[in-house]
């Protein structure tokens, strides 16, 4: 709890500056008339607004489970990087308009040196806060701050680009330069709104993460105990921060049912500890079966029907279908 307390502070403490960001940034634009500043400031309406939901998503997302939602409340982040995302993909329609219209009425930019002083002030800014916000998200694991970080960082480097553009204008006078520029960032902003929506809706629909699914396996294939003869039916589904994990794991059939769930609870740990996050598991105990000893390696197996012949490894490959496996899937070891 104490790192979401931390998430919701560093929020707060971002989206505070935002408000101020956002000012100077139209300041910037009443003083140049700039298109492109222009831009650069309606995307910091985004930002304020999202970073407002995005402050209420994170606290609604550190409640406890409660009845009636009995997997807590961490979806809500899915939701916030959505609504994010589509503000950003709309602001970029509504620059280029702004841009477009400009390349016909000839709107003259001046006074370029302070605004682009301003300009530059707030990108510094937002590269500052942005990698704030992407490593306490990736800490966390949180997809609303990681969201919210890749935005800040993207909204820098297109300042960045506005600020060049800008010197470009000065020196040159060509001043379509500025209309130009603002449709290149608006395409940009564009596309990093419509990435952010598409991963917010997979997340949404429960979507496996193939690189957190394949860093699990890898890590309880490395740990595997000699007990756990067969893993499939692995499935992963995030709410926020927290990991949900369905999977069948077959186990000697003549285990207790303490026996058995000894074995359940140590892999679950080592989940956990390994990979340092808030893992939930739901597995289904398989018994053995005598196509299954091919595959076990007990050596001391007081029922076995037939020699070991191979180690079935466990990555993403065989441990997804909903299947038991055996050595005919594997070489014979030779």
């Amino acid at each position: 709890m104490s790192g979401r307390v931390g998430n919701i502070r560093t929020q707060a403490w971002v989206l505070a500056a935002g408000f101020v960001l956002m000012a100077v940034k139209f300041l910037g634009w009443r003083i140049t008339h700039s298109n492109a500043v222009l831009s650069d400031a309606m995307e910091s309406i985004v930002n304020v607004t999202a970073g407002a939901f995005a402050l209420y998503s994170l606290m609604l997302a550190a409640k406890p489970r409660d009845k009636d939602h009995p997997y807590g409340h961490g979806k809500v982040e899915f939701i916030s990087a959505a609504l994010e995302g589509g503000m950003v993909a709309m602001a970029g329609l509504l620059i280029i308009y702004r841009a477009v219209e400009a390349l016909f009425t000839g709107i003259q930019v001046h006074r370029i040196g302070l605004g682009a002083a301003l300009i530059a002030a707030t990108g510094a800014a937002n590269l500052l806060m942005g990698l704030v916000l992407r490593r306490h998200g990736k800490k966390s694991h949180s997809l609303t701050m990681v969201a919210g970080g890749m935005h800040l960082l993207s909204d820098a480097w297109t300042t960045a680009a506005l600020v060049a553009g800008l010197v470009a204008i000065h020196f040159t006078g060509l001043q379509w330069l500025d209309s130009v520029l603002a449709i290149g960032f608006a395409l940009f902003i564009t596309w990093q709104g419509l990435r952010m929506v598409r991963r917010s809706i997979g997340g949404i629909m429960d979507e496996t993460d193939m690189a957190v699914a394949g860093d699990l396996v890898a890590i309880i294939d490395a740990h595997r105990k000699t007990a756990w003869i067969d893993m499939h039916n692995f499935r992963v589904i995030k709410y926020g921060s927290t990991l949900h994990i369905d999977c069948h794991v077959t186990l000697p059939w003549y285990f207790t049912v303490e026996a058995g769930h000894a074995e359940i609870s140590q892999l679950a740990d080592l989940v956990k500890i390994a990979s340092g996050r808030e893992v939930e598991f739901f597995i289904h105990m398989d018994p053995c079966v005598p196509v299954s000893c091919s595959v076990c390696q007990l050596t001391d197996c007081p029922v076995r029907r037939s020699p070991f012949v191979q180690r079935v490894p466990w990555s993403l490959g065989t441990v997804l279908a909903n299947e038991r496996h055996t050595a005919r899937e594997v070489e014979p070891a030779g």
